[in-house]
């Protein structure tokens, strides 16, 4: 009976740092492959951020992987549609946040779209996202979408295909320490 209750407020311990929520920083870069055909869908529906959570000015950050957006645009076979990065809090309940760019015609954006993620032994990342033609009365032509999920390693960049369009996606805790090197030789 006294381990059990030792259990017990051992558990009642650990449970509360399990199913805490931390800080991450989250960049991401959305590719078009110019060698492939752009796949034209429906156009983007108006509630396209319907229970996502706006980004802040206040969360947004530098981006960290300048050098490999500038790889992409310079080798010719990638156009860069959108580049950003972000603070916000990931737990085990999924977080849904939406990301536009460009100027908001009657609540659309050139490039609009939401990422759900959600932490668990890999981050689980739903991707939803848009290319539009506006026209000049500021309506939606044609969309071009990338819908993709995926169970993303975090702290590495991660590659999420979707033949024409593509989303490379980075997810590093900014409260766990960073990993240790391995050292270069191991001594005698």
């Amino acid at each position: 009976m006294r381990l059990f209750r030792s259990l017990t407020l051992l558990l009642s311990f650990v449970a509360p740092m399990a199913f805490a929520d931390d800080t991450y920083m989250v960049e991401m870069i959305l590719v078009r492959q110019n060698a492939v055909p752009a796949i034209v869908s429906r156009a983007a529906p108006e509630d396209w951020a319907a229970g996502a959570q706006r980004l802040d000015d206040a969360s947004q950050r530098t981006p960290a992987l300048n050098e490999v957006a500038n790889k992409l645009s310079a080798s010719g076979e990638y156009s860069v549609l959108l580049h950003k990065a972000w603070q916000q809090t990931l737990g085990e309940a999924p977080t849904k946040v939406a990301v536009s760019d460009g100027k908001e015609q009657f609540g659309q954006f050139p490039i609009e779209g939401t990422l759900e993620m959600k932490l668990g032994r890999f981050t689980d990342v739903n991707a939803d996202f848009w290319v539009n033609q506006i026209d000049a009365n500021g309506m939606v032509t044609a969309s071009e979408r990338l819908k993709q999920d995926s169970h993303t390693k975090n702290g590495q960049l991660n590659y999420l295909d979707n033949g024409h369009l593509a989303l490379l996606i980075k997810i590093t805790s900014l409260t766990a320490p960073a990993p240790r090197q391995a050292p270069e030789a191991i001594p005698d």
